[in-house]
């Protein structure tokens, strides 16, 4: 059973998605820099350690990076799953845990990448909308996708409409991504890219119920 580590700043949505799936894994911890994250209190009421590395308690990013790869390293854990970590983690960081860091971004990547995702779709204009699983690189918000789900941008959505609807978006594919890496059936490709191993048509059809209502 793969251990993990659950990184986050909030309130864990996606982080209590991926422990009500019930996946075949094991969550060492999970670890904010926020003392006051709600996802906190949520994980303990389900058994889960916690801890806290306060990036304000830190003169640099370099000695704040170190206290986290610590307390990981201290877990045990093979997986790093970041579900809502507000830190830009550095380039040294990220190559030391390379191929076994995730993370979701709130966007159809490599499109708007960065923050305000919903926002600076409505502005552009786009249809379609969605989330996307990856592993991280130095690049912020980029790195080899796992997975993606599309949503369709409606006539009248705002920014709060449409952020409701990728989220539940979100929590459907991560634990999906999660559950693949456990099963070991993901291969990095000599291109950067993620190949599903023994897909299946239930597998390919993930990422369509979302476009059902367009």
């Amino acid at each position: 059973m793969k251990k993990i580590v659950i990184l986050i700043s909030g309130r864990g949505s996606n982080m209590q998605a991926i422990l009500a799936a019930r996946l075949p894994l094991e969550v060492a911890a999970v670890i904010s820099n926020e003392p006051s994250a709600p996802g906190l209190a949520a994980a303990e009421q389900q058994g889960i350690s916690t801890r806290v590395v306060d990036h304000r308690a830190y003169a640099d990013r370099a000695a704040f990076d170190a206290a986290l790869a610590s307390e990981i390293e201290g877990c045990g854990a093979e997986l790093v799953v970041l579900a809502g970590f507000m830190r830009i983690l550095t380039d040294e960081w990220v190559n030391r845990h390379r191929g076994r860091l995730v993370n979701i971004h709130p966007s159809l990547l490599p499109a708007f990448a960065g923050l305000h995702t919903h926002r600076r779709a409505l502005e552009a204009g786009v249809k379609v909308h969605g989330c996307t699983v990856h592993f991280v690189t130095p690049r912020l918000d980029h790195g080899p996708i796992i997975i993606q789900a599309a949503v369709p941008v409606l006539p009248d959505d705002d920014e709060e409409s449409l952020a409701a609807r990728v989220l539940a978006q979100e929590h459907r594919i991560y634990p999906q991504a999660l559950r693949w890496i456990c099963e070991g059936r993901l291969e990095l490709t000599p291109h950067g890219r993620v190949k599903l191993k023994h897909a299946q048509a239930a597998d390919r059809a993930l990422v369509s119920p979302a476009l059902d209502n367009t």
